[in-house]
């Protein structure tokens, strides 16, 4: 795994654990919560932008196919 999937990675894990933790509590800290939603969800995007799409996979194959 290179550098920029393990921060990825980290980020997802550690938004995911700020939001269970703020969601556990009896008195809900919303503004932990959305912290940890916001981490989890910038980890989702970088994972996901490095991901290529299935669309472009299956127009590169045509136009292979077609020359």
């Amino acid at each position: 795994m290179n550098t920029s999937r393990i921060i990825s990675v980290l980020l997802i894990i550690i938004g995911g654990i700020v939001a269970i933790y703020a969601k556990a509590g009896t008195e809900q800290n919303q503004y932990i919560l959305i912290g940890g939603i916001v981490i989890l969800m910038i980890g989702v995007y970088r994972i996901s932008k490095n991901i290529p799409s299935k669309n472009d996979q299956e127009s590169s194959s045509d136009t292979n196919e077609n020359s």
